[in-house]
């Protein structure tokens, strides 16, 4: 990931170590290498927003991880909501604020829709189509082997951006 230049900042969405166990076992090991690094990105905005600019963003907001990655965000009664199509978060809280970082506390891993819907041929007309499993479950265990690890980088990653535009 290259680190953002300019002087617009960027905004982190740090998940809660609680919503990693909320996904349905073997979610993250499902994931490519690339995937993994799309994963992070799509939890940063190329720039810097306080909560109160998330009520006058216009949707859908991209994601450093590009244009095929964007999030949806509604701000109400000072709640700040994310929909990326496949999770509905909310901003729990502000981790850290300044003119060049804003990090949130989310209370889920935002998962991008393009990781679960696969573009296809048209069906035959004798084929039937399996909905994709849901990645979140309230029964599910934690996927601790790569939880961890991505959490890790996620705030390492936080950190870098500290030391970077402070």
């Amino acid at each position: 990931m290259q680190l953002n230049s300019s002087k617009q900042g960027v905004t982190l969405f740090a998940p809660t170590d609680s919503s990693f166990s909320d996904l349905k076992a073997g979610t993250l090991n499902s994931f490519t290498d690339e995937q993994k690094v799309e994963l992070m990105q799509f939890h940063i905005l190329p720039s810097v927003f306080s909560i109160s600019q998330f009520q006058t963003s216009s949707n859908p907001i991209r994601t450093q991880a590009g244009g095929s990655y964007p999030l949806n965000v509604t701000v109400s009664a000072n709640q700040v909501n994310i929909t990326t199509g496949v999770t509905n978060a909310t901003v729990a809280s502000t981790v850290y604020t300044d003119s060049q970082l804003a990090v949130y506390q989310v209370d889920h891993v935002l998962l991008p829709l393009s990781f679960f819907v696969t573009p296809s041929p048209a069906p035959s007309p004798s084929t039937h189509r399996k909905a994709p499993d849901s990645p979140s479950g309230s029964d599910a265990t934690p996927d601790s082997s790569n939880a961890n690890v991505i959490t890790t980088k996620m705030v390492a990653c936080g950190i870098l951006f500290l030391a970077a535009f402070a």
